[in-house]
């Protein structure tokens, strides 16, 4: 993913357009593109200022976390079940699907844990003769 361009880079810019620079020659002079200076005067006459927006994060766990309580009850009283056993139950009693990867971000984002382990091999403490 590519970041975003200083603030400080388009302030220089942006103040070198308003002293009567084109866009084109303050793209050439700072090697940003016309188009870009286009964009942050934009923002600048909408929004005070040329800052750029976050990037990155989460964009679509709104979507996982509205069933947040069909996920939960999925888990089953004991909160043992994998996440491929949860997937099946959402998908067949409640028509959710959802990928493997959601269902573990969510589980992270909640901060619920799953302890499912193999079961420990008998100890030997009885006679052997």
């Amino acid at each position: 993913m590519a970041a975003s361009l200083s603030f400080d880079l388009r302030r220089r810019v942006l103040a070198a357009v308003a002293e009567g620079l084109s866009h084109r020659a303050a793209g050439e002079r700072f090697a940003v593109s016309a188009a870009s200076i286009s964009r942050w005067r934009a923002l600048e006459r909408e929004q005070g200022d040329a800052r750029p927006k976050a990037m990155g994060g989460d964009q679509r766990s709104h979507r996982v976390d509205a069933h947040k309580e069909a996920i939960l009850a999925a888990l089953g009283p004991e909160r043992d079940r994998t996440i491929d056993e949860v997937r099946a139950i959402l998908r067949d009693e409640k028509g959710l699907v959802f990928g493997f990867g959601a269902i573990q971000r969510f589980f992270k984002r909640h901060a619920v844990t799953r302890k499912k382990r193999r079961r420990t091999p008998r100890s030997k403490t009885a006679r052997t003769s």
